[in-house]
């Protein structure tokens, strides 16, 4: 059995939405997933231009966990780009 979540500190909680490539349906893409902790570590890192240890502190995460969470992000996001596919950022559920 996999370790529960830990809790993440979001200062923005973000709204379900999905990014497609224009003319294509929904149906016919597959979807690659951000999760909200995600979108928060790419808020932080590329938009605010925070240092890791910076962005780590306020998500309370260690710094190589932020770089985890970050490269993933990265991943999926370039996936989306590259691959065609649709992007969908989830809800947030529990985190502040």
């Amino acid at each position: 059995m996999p370790r529960p979540r830990k809790h993440r500190h979001l200062a923005h909680a973000p709204q379900p939405a999905i990014y497609k490539p224009a003319g294509v349906p929904l149906f016919d893409l597959r979807q690659v997933v951000l999760l909200p902790e995600e979108l928060e570590a790419l808020r932080l890192a590329d938009l605010e231009e925070r240092s890791q240890e910076e962005a780590a502190e306020q998500m309370a995460v260690s710094r190589s966990t932020f770089q985890r969470i970050l490269s993933r992000a990265h991943h999926q996001v370039a996936m989306a780009l590259t691959q065609g596919y649709a992007l969908r950022i989830e809800e947030s559920s529990n985190e502040c």
